[in-house]
C-alpha cells in the first residue's frame, strides 16, 4: 500500500506534491513597523526546501492592534507587503512547496512582549495598545479589552480583505483565516469570551455570524482558483465552552461559503482549560469535521511520528497533516518520513549528497528524488 502522506492533493487549482503541511509558527521577529526581516527569509526559505507540500507562514496581523506583540508580522500596508516580497520570491525560485499565509488578529490576547522576554503586557504609550475583543471580558492576567462596535467590526472585516488582496498580489497560493487559540475571531465563537447581547452574541448562530461574514468577504476578494481555509479551536477544553458539536456546525456553514479545509486545533480561550496532551490528541476533532461536516480536515497536534500521520490519512481522519514544533525541531522531517514509509520526497539538488543512498549512487535505496 503506497503512502498517502506522499500522495498529491488538490484544492481548487492548487496541486500539492504531498499531504505534509508546515503549520504557521509565530516568530516575533518583524520590525516594529511589522515588516519581515532576514529572519523570515531564512526561516521560511528553509521550510520551503523541507520536502513539505505546503508551507503556511505565521499569523500575520491585518491591523496594528491585531498583533500579539509589537514585533509581529503585519500586512496592513503596502510597505509591509514589499518587505515580504523577497521571502516569497526566494521560495518561488528555490522551493518545491506551495506557499500560504495565515491572516490573523490577536484580539484580547494582544499587546504583550515576546515569549522569551516574558510576554508581559506592553501598555499604550510604551509601544503597546488597548486590545480589542468581542466584548469587554479580559483574558486572565491581561488588560480589559475594548468591545468592538458593529461599525468597527465592519472596518476590521475590510482590513482582512485588504490584507488578502495584498497576499494575492504577492503571489501567495493559499490563505488560512485564524479563528483559533483565543484570538479575536475565536473570541466571537466561544461563549466563554463572547458576552454580547446583539446579533453577534448569544446563541451559536449569533456567535458564528462575524466569523462567517469575515470569511465570506475574504472569499469574495480572494481569487476563485485559490484555496481559502480556516483554523479553529475545535474545543475550549473547558466547561460551558465551545465544543466539537459546535465545530461541526461551523464547518458545515463554512462549506456552504466555499471553504476548502478546516484545521482542527484546540484550546487557548480560557485559563481553565484542561488538556490531555498526547500524540494525536486532536485527531478525533479532525475526523468529526471531515466525516460529519463533509469538510476536508487538516489535522495538527503532535503528529510527528510518520506512522501516526500516515494512519490518520489512511483512516480518513484528515486529508492533510500539519506539523509545527515537529518541523521546527526537524526541518528535514519530510525526508525522514519518506524513508520510514518507503516513499519519495522532493529535495533541492544542492542537498543531493546529504543522503547516503544518493552519495553512494545506489538508486534502489534512493528514497529522495531531485526537485
Amino acid at each position: 500500500m503506497s503512502a498517502l502522506l506522499f500522495a498529491p492533493y488538490s484544492m481548487r487549482d492548487l496541486r500539492l506534491a504531498n499531504r505534509i503541511v508546515v503549520s504557521p509558527m509565530a516568530q516575533y521577529s518583524a520590525t516594529e513597523a511589522g515588516h519581515a526581516t532576514d529572519w523570515h527569509l531564512m526561516h521560511v526559505g528553509n521550510l520551503c526546501v523541507s520536502g513539505a507540500g505546503l508551507v503556511i507562514m505565521e499569523a500575520t496581523a491585518v491591523e496594528p492592534r491585531g498583533r500579539v506583540s509589537p514585533r509581529c508580522l503585519g500586512l496592513w500596508t503596502d510597505a509591509q507587503a514589499e518587505a515580504l516580497r523577497p521571502v516569497v520570491e526566494f521560495c518561488r525560485s528555490n522551493g518545491q512547496a506551495a506557499l500560504g499565509l495565515q491572516l490573523a488578529h490577536a484580539g484580547r490576547k494582544g499587546s504583550v512582549g515576546r515569549p522569551w522576554e516574558g510576554q508581559e503586557t506592553v501598555p499604550p504609550g510604551q509601544g503597546g495598545w488597548q486590545p480589542v475583543s468581542s466584548c469587554d471580558l479580559a483574558y486572565p492576567g491581561r488588560p480589559v479589552p475594548h468591545m468592538l462596535s458593529v461599525e468597527e467590526m465592519a472596518a476590521l472585516r475590510d482590513a482582512y480583505v485588504a490584507a488578502a488582496r495584498r497576499a494575492d498580489a504577492l503571489g501567495f497560493d493559499l490563505i488560512e483565516l485564524h479563528a483559533a487559540h483565543g484570538y479575536l475571531l475565536n473570541s466571537f465563537l466561544s461563549p466563554l469570551a463572547n458576552r454580547r447581547n446583539d446579533a453577534y452574541g448569544g446563541d451559536l448562530a449569533g456567535r458564528m455570524r462575524y466569523v462567517l461574514e469575515v470569511f465570506a468577504a475574504i472569499r469574495a476578494a480572494w481569487p476563485a482558483h485559490k484555496p481559502l481555509g480556516v483554523r479553529i479551536s475545535a474545543t475550549d477544553w473547558a466547561d460551558g465552552g465551545w465544543d466539537a458539536d459546535d465545530s461541526v456546525a461551523l464547518a458545515r456553514a463554512l462549506r456552504t461559503q466555499g471553504c476548502d479545509y478546516v484545521t482542527a486545533s484546540s484550546g487557548g480561550i480560557s485559563a481553565a482549560q484542561r488538556i490531555d496532551v498526547r500524540p494525536g490528541y486532536q485527531l478525533p476533532f479532525a475526523r468529526r469535521i471531515q466525516q460529519e461536516a463533509g469538510m476536508p480536515a487538516m489535522a495538527v497536534g503532535l503528529l510527528h511520528e510518520p506512522d501516526l500521520a500516515e494512519q490518520a490519512l489512511q483512516d480518513g481522519a484528515a486529508e492533510l497533516i500539519a506539523l509545527g514544533r515537529g518541523m521546527m525541531w526537524e526541518p528535514r522531517w519530510a525526508w525522514h518520513a519518506a524513508e520510514a514509509l518507503g516513499a519519495v520526497a522532493d529535495f533541492p539538488p544542492q542537498y543531493a549528497r546529504s543522503h547516503p543512498s544518493m552519495r553512494f549512487g545506489d538508486p534502489g535505496r534512493a528514497y529522495l528524488r531531485r526537485g
